[in-house]
């Protein structure tokens, strides 16, 4: 604890309040995507709240690189999670293909951001009284990034043939209760910290993440649709054989 306590203090004021600076950015973009969704500019509000996601993943490891990781950052970060993966994905749906489905759009815009926020407390409530060491192997439920991710996959699809809505209002409503039912779930579902690269393979994840990139750039609304695909059939998977392991313990 002194040499954590020294580590933090002998840093500099900038690096300090680095990673809340970078946890405020994507709130920034969040709240940025739900504006630009007003103004029906879809695709650019697509594109800042996967930037919030980016910037979700570098708060923490900064965080814990350089050795500042607090209590108030970890508060801030779940606040901008509420935001970014609760609130403003499901605005962007709404603005974008169920403000002319009445009270039942907006009633699946409620539901998807409670479920989020719900999600959000869960974890905060786990995360202080796990003590097993357990809590990185896997989630439970659908993170709130990947929730919003999931979430959106109806707007990648539209925009990997043409900038509208190719599936019904009322597929998307359930689509989006769906994936809010999948965040607050039991399901466990897999965390990254889950897998263990050996030296020999790094060469091929390097190669993996080399073609991800490359097809992102090239064909990024198909190469989103088909992340997507697998992400939620791996969760599917994961439903299926949780349903299995409770009947078995029945």
């Amino acid at each position: 604890m002194a040499d954590y306590r020294d580590k933090s203090e002998s840093l500099s004021p900038v690096l300090r309040v680095l990673p809340n600076a970078v946890t405020l950015a994507a709130i920034c973009a969040g709240l940025t995507a739900i504006r630009f969704a007003i103004q029906d500019h879809h695709t650019a509000a697509v594109l800042l709240v996967l930037f919030a996601a980016v910037l979700d993943g570098l708060d923490g490891r900064l965080a814990r690189r350089v050795g500042c990781d607090s209590e108030l950052g970890a508060e801030l970060d779940s606040l901008a999670d509420a935001i970014n993966f609760g609130v403003a994905p499901a605005l962007i749906l709404y603005f974008w293909a169920l403000e002319g489905m009445g009270a039942f759009g907006w009633s699946t815009v409620l539901v998807f951001a409670l479920c989020c926020v719900i999600r959000l407390a869960r974890f905060n409530v786990s995360s202080r009284q796990d003590t097993s060491g357990q809590c990185g192997v896997h989630f439970t439920g659908v993170p709130a990034p990947a929730g919003a991710f999931l979430a959106l996959a109806p707007m990648f699809l539209s925009f990997s043939f043409s900038d509208r809505p190719v599936l019904p209002g009322v597929i998307i409503c359930l689509y989006m209760l769906f994936v809010g039912l999948l965040m607050i779930s039991r399901i466990p579902t897999i965390s990254l910290k889950a897998f263990k690269i050996s030296p020999e393979n790094k060469a091929v994840l390097i190669s993996g993440v080399i073609l991800l990139i490359v097809s992102l750039v090239m064909f990024e609304w198909v190469t989103l649709v088909a992340i997507a695909a697998v992400y939620l059939a791996m969760v599917i998977k994961s439903m299926m054989t949780y349903g299995l392991q409770i009947q078995d313990n029945e």
